[in-house]
């Protein structure tokens, strides 16, 4: 166990990264389809930077769980925030240089470093008593309401600063904003890795079976899919129906407010009535938002579909973080932590690939009726878990002591 006072000076440092590297997630998503469309050889391959960025981060989820294991997480912390800086310097070069490759190298990185990012909700917990580990991991996930109104507004205010070359000084200033987050990390004090940690406790394949694991990364894996799903190809959506690029800019940022608004809450909610029930309501939303989106392509109607995304996001994905908190040992948090991550991103990879490819040959429409899908295959994931006895916490297998 922390100190109570290094625990809240570990949470707001990590909540503040937080909103400096959210910033480095909107930033690609605001423009990454839109440069994309400029740059690559083919309208088809317009949405290929944020897949790319999607790969990014699913590529260096267990390399970064593996740095964390042997050398802490602050290793870790630092070789993404690099990540991040690079990704901006690769990404204004190729504004500059008109080359759509080295585009998608730099979204690369960039999806390096939101895979370490990731960890900070996690790093939250450690040291923390159980009973305030969901409150601490959904505060830190709070920082995020920061990071909606910081990066659609650097995007805004930036774009057109480095004529003719649009959104280069933006790629700039998203290289500096993740050499900041960096010293903020420096300062995160956490316990280091033991000699039973490094040695990894139960085999994986044991714990993935656990009903509770397999709900959590599923139910987490649709959250994030079907976020990542609409988002991608929302803005250049809203391009394709004659809006311009301040609305997807004020959407995004609503959107992003949504994702992280409710982490002050998010908390006590799954204290309250369980994470179970609090990814339930996370998938409903989600379901909503798509059903809000096919009424329609006005501002209204693309703006109401982001943000209830962005709900439906918090309540899935924080729930489905808490359910993993709930599966493992200590010694094991890295490794099943980054495993969790690594599913949850390697499918959200498959859905944004083909994002982008749906919206331009079948429209807007088509993207938001194939998310249905997923989320049948995650309330089922859910009643399977609630349907067996080592649901029940008291019986569970891979509770952390």
């Amino acid at each position: 166990m922390l100190p109570e006072k290094v625990q809240g000076e570990n949470i707001w440092r990590l909540a503040i990264a937080q909103a400096l590297a959210g910033a480095n997630a909107v930033v690609v998503y605001a423009t990454g389809a839109i440069v994309g469309d400029q740059l690559a050889p083919s309208p088809m391959l317009a949405t290929l930077p944020i897949s790319i960025f999607v790969v990014g981060m699913a590529a260096c989820i267990l390399p970064a769980g593996a740095i964390a294991r042997r050398h802490g997480r602050r290793a870790a912390f630092l070789a993404g925030t690099g990540a991040g800086a690079l990704a901006g310097l690769l990404a204004m070069f190729a504004v500059l240089a008109g080359d759509f490759r080295l585009f998608c190298l730099a979204t690369f990185f960039g999806g390096g470093y939101a895979a370490v990012v990731l960890s900070f909700r996690f790093a939250a917990a450690d040291g923390v008593a159980p009973e305030k580990r969901a409150r601490a991991l959904s505060l830190v996930m709070a920082g995020g309401v920061a990071a909606g109104v910081v990066g659609p507004q650097l995007v805004t205010y930036t774009m057109d600063l480095w004529p003719p070359h649009r959104f280069a000084a933006t790629y700039l200033v998203q290289a500096a904003v993740a050499v900041l987050a960096a010293f903020l990390l420096l300062g995160v004090k956490l316990p280091p890795p033991t000699a039973r940690e490094i040695a990894g406790g139960r085999p994986l394949g044991r714990i993935v079976r656990q009903p509770r694991f397999i709900a959590a990364a599923t139910c987490g894996a649709v959250a994030y899919l079907l976020m990542n799903f609409l988002m991608t190809a929302a803005p250049l959506a809203m391009h394709l129906c004659g809006h311009s690029q301040a609305s997807a800019n004020w959407g995004l940022q609503w959107h992003v407010i949504a994702m992280y608004g409710p982490s002050f809450f998010t908390g006590s909610l799954i204290a309250r009535w369980g994470a179970g029930r609090v990814v339930a309501a996370g998938l409903v939303l989600t379901g909503l938002s798509a059903a809000i989106g096919l009424g329609g392509v006005d501002v209204a109607h693309f703006w109401a579909t982001l943000i209830l995304l962005g709900l439906g996001w918090n309540f899935g994905f924080l729930g489905a973080s808490a359910l993993v908190l709930e599966c493992h040992r200590p010694e094991e948090k890295t490794r099943v932590q980054s495993l969790n991550d690594f599913i949850v991103f390697g499918l959200m990879a498959i859905g944004s690939f083909s994002s982008g490819g749906l919206l331009s040959a079948y429209g807007w429409d088509a993207v938001l009726w194939v998310s249905f899908v997923p989320l049948v295959l995650a309330f089922a994931a859910l009643a399977m878990m609630a349907g067996r006895r080592d649901a029940d916490p008291a019986k569970r297998e891979g509770a952390a002591p």
